[in-house]
């Protein structure tokens, strides 16, 4: 056993330093930071090893024992004053050096303990001091087993260094009792070797445990504040930066907030598919981080929208930023074979001019990113104050909106249009009016786009069809109604059903109804629309392209679509640029027109040399308040009964 002893340590210390090799500096500097907790523990330790040497050498009369009992004080001494005052931090002091400047004091008292234990035993000093130094001087290497156990090394080599010189002078003596005591210290530091390594793996595990807990806090910190897909903070970790970076800002720091959206995004997702659609995102990304200064903050907001936040930017700086930002998200973008062009909406507010915190902000970036859009798309504008007014106008517009729908507040107005041969009316134009009981009449544009963007499009659109529908009903049946269709309305569920409702409950004719859609419905080339038209036609409901001349590929449309009827629009008829460009424009549609064997009116017309120059250029239809502003349905029934009382003459004035 005593021969296997040496070899078992010497593996566990092997074992140990090569364990240790794994375990992270941070965790082993925190287990040799152990061995300096609590100085009171080792001050209260020095002292009762002071004091029983001091006593045994009192009482024993030895001047080794004075000698050693002098050099043990000062060891001690130092040790505490080094426990006390040595600097732990890392930048401070390494923790090769921290350990080994413990290891030299732990190692100097031990063996001076030992010793002088060892010399009570040699010297036959009385039994009453080989007692008191043997007992204190094990106790202190049990005791410091456990309490060094954060370095086994130093705890074990103390044990060592206290009990090999007792179990020297135990064996020189050879007495019975001695014997008995070098066997019972034999049997004792294995014993305690377990001990020391099962106390340093809970510590050591304990601190690992710990430290991956720390780590993995940190990660889930960073992925909860990260988006996956581009890399960029999201909305959480935005929040966060944006915080941070206000709490440490003076109070009238110059601090910019872009809001940019992406145009027309979901194309490249519903063409292309999703993957390629990250692609492009994680691309727009880089390149906003690119051209971003350091100090900023860009993240992916969510789906195609991203921000960047600017601390230290002026107006011009921001103004500057923005136009970067423009051309670097509008380069053209490979994806594989595949060429894309990504276009951008910015809106930017500024602080402390658009705002005083991160919510006003933000809201008025917002604001002015959908003022963006609503000028074309594919530009940038700043934040304006009107902005907040004309969102709280909107809003009331929307709340009353819906009131108004619910209260018969609404109404649909008539306007002919006339057949330019024969003067008769073929056609009325459904127009919806708002007659507010305290605001007087809103005209259509004020609610209109309201209705599209809070979603009432839909039940305002198909109360309009039915409206329409029932008053033609009540009219000759080779009189048609006209009604103007929203694309949001268009692209949304159930549009299909709203129009058949809408004939169903009247009873008309689906040949007499006529839808009427502008080219911006096309601008999104989505399916919706195509099954719309598709489905409306095959049960005989008529299209009219209205606006014509004013959007782009219109010949493209009317190729792809089962078109019946093209509304020049009147810009070309009674705009500020009449002249002979418009009137050869009017007359190469009416050309189209009669090949393709569609009507053409002739919107706006507001006097009769208007009527002969485009009767003459061969448009078939008019329409404007030359005839008549449009009317109420019964007042639209009454100008029916009396065109039919009445000679048929041309482009004559009906009211």
């Amino acid at each position: 056993m005593a021969k296997s002893w040496p070899l078992n340590l010497r593996r566990k210390l092997v074992t140990f330093r090569g364990r240790s090799d794994a375990v992270s500096e941070r965790a082993k500097r925190l287990l040799v930071k152990t061995l300096y907790t609590q100085p009171s523990t080792l001050a209260i330790g020095a002292f009762c090893g002071v004091s029983s040497t001091a006593i045994a050498a009192w009482v024993s009369k030895h001047d080794i024992l004075y000698l050693g009992s002098v050099i043990l004080t000062l060891i001690a001494a130092a040790r505490i004053i080094a426990a006390l005052k040595l600097p732990r931090e890392e930048e401070q002091i390494s923790t090769h050096k921290l350990e080994l400047t413990y290891e030299v004091g732990a190692y100097s008292y031990a063996l001076t303990f030992g010793t002088i234990a060892a010399a009570t035993i040699a010297l036959a000093a009385p039994a009453g001091v080989e007692v008191l130094m043997v007992a204190n001087a094990l106790c202190y290497g049990v005791a410091i087993c456990a309490r060094n156990a954060g370095s086994p090394v130093i705890a074990i080599g103390q044990l060592a260094l206290i009990c090999l010189p007792i179990m020297v002078a135990a064996a020189w003596v050879g007495s019975p009792a001695m014997i008995a005591l070098l066997i019972t210290i034999i049997l004792l530091i294995p014993a305690m070797i377990s001990i020391t390594f099962n106390v340093f793996h809970v510590l050591r595990d304990s601190i690992l445990a710990a430290e991956n807990s720390a780590q993995l806090a940190d990660k889930m910190w960073v992925l909860a504040r990260t988006d996956v897909v581009t890399g960029l903070a999201n909305r959480a970790g935005l929040n966060h930066a944006m915080a941070e970076a206000l709490m440490v800002a003076e109070a009238d720091a110059k601090v910019a907030l872009f809001w940019i959206d992406l145009d027309r995004f979901k194309e490249v997702n519903d063409l292309m598919g999703h993957p390629v659609g990250d692609r492009v995102l994680a691309e727009v990304a880089s390149r906003l981080r690119d051209v971003a200064p350091e100090r900023a903050t860009v993240a992916r907001f969510g789906g195609d929208e991203f921000v960047v936040f600017v601390p230290d930017c002026d107006r011009k700086d921001s103004e500057r930023l923005a136009s970067e930002m423009h051309a670097e998200i509008m380069r053209v973008i490979r994806v594989d074979s595949e060429r894309l062009e990504v276009r951008a909406s910015l809106g930017v507010a500024l602080m402390p001019d658009d705002g005083h915190d991160i919510d006003s902000l933000m809201q008025n970036a917002d604001l002015a990113l959908y003022q963006a859009k609503v000028n074309g798309r594919s530009q940038t504008c700043f934040y304006d104050p009107s902005m907040s007014r004309d969102l709280v106008r909107r809003r009331e517009i929307e709340d009353e909106l819906r009131a108004a729908i619910h209260r018969d507040e609404l109404s649909v107005f008539f306007q002919p249009i006339v057949d330019l041969e024969t003067g008769r009316i073929k056609t009325f134009e459904a127009l919806v009016r708002w007659f507010h009981p305290e605001k007087g009449e809103l005209r259509p544009d004020e609610f209109i786009p309201v209705a599209e963007e809070s979603g009432l499009i839909l039940t305002l659109g198909n109360w309009i069809t039915a409206q329409a529908a029932r008053a033609c009903a009540q009219w000759p049946e080779d009189v048609s109604v006209a009604v103007n269709l929203s694309p949001l309305q268009i692209r949304a569920p159930g549009a299909v059903l709203g129009i058949l409702g809408a004939l169903r409950e009247s009873g008309l004719d689906p040949k007499r109804l006529e839808l009427e859609v502008t080219e911006s419905l096309f601008l999104d080339d989505s399916p919706a629309t195509s099954h719309f038209i598709e489905e409306l036609s095959a049960i005989g409901v008529r299209f009219a392209l209205d606006d014509f001349g004013t959007g782009y590929s219109s010949l493209g449309y009317i190729n792809t679509f089962p078109f019946n009827k093209i509304k020049v629009d009147r810009s070309f008829i009674s705009g500020p640029n009449v002249g002979k460009k418009s009137e050869a424009i009017i007359r190469a549609v009416v050309e189209m027109g009669a090949t393709l064997e569609m009507e053409i009116v002739a919107e706006g017309i507001e006097t009769v040399e208007q009527v002969e120059a485009v009767r003459n250029a061969g448009c078939t239809l008019g329409q404007g308040y030359y005839f008549s502003r449009a009317v109420p349905d019964y007042l639209a029934a009454m100008l029916l009964a009396q065109e039919r009382n009445e000679p048929i003459g041309m482009h004559r004035k009906i009211g």
